[in-house]
């Protein structure tokens, strides 16, 4: 069995495009959602759908998470005091 590749060598540019095909997969997503919503079926059929696409819903946001938290927006330079209010 393989191992996992721990060394990524994904540039900023890289990662604005994974985020923004992130951020296209949950618009999609909710679209589908909600058409789904509109849609006159079984409802069984319908919640197990609703199941589904909730939980991919689900992931995508927590992956784009974890990319947010992984930005730093502004870090004062080195040396430099940090005011904090």
């Amino acid at each position: 069995m393989g191992k996992y590749n721990r060394h990524f060598e994904l540039g900023l540019q890289d990662l604005e495009l994974i985020e923004n095909a992130l951020q296209q997969a949950k618009k999609d997503l909710s679209l589908k959602r909600m058409r789904l919503l509109a849609q006159e079926m079984d409802d069984t059929t319908r919640a197990a759908e609703l199941d589904d696409i909730d939980s991919e819903l689900t992931e995508t946001y927590e992956l784009l998470g974890k990319l947010h938290n992984q930005k730093v927006f502004w870090r004062p330079k080195p040396g430099a005091p940090y005011i904090g209010g």
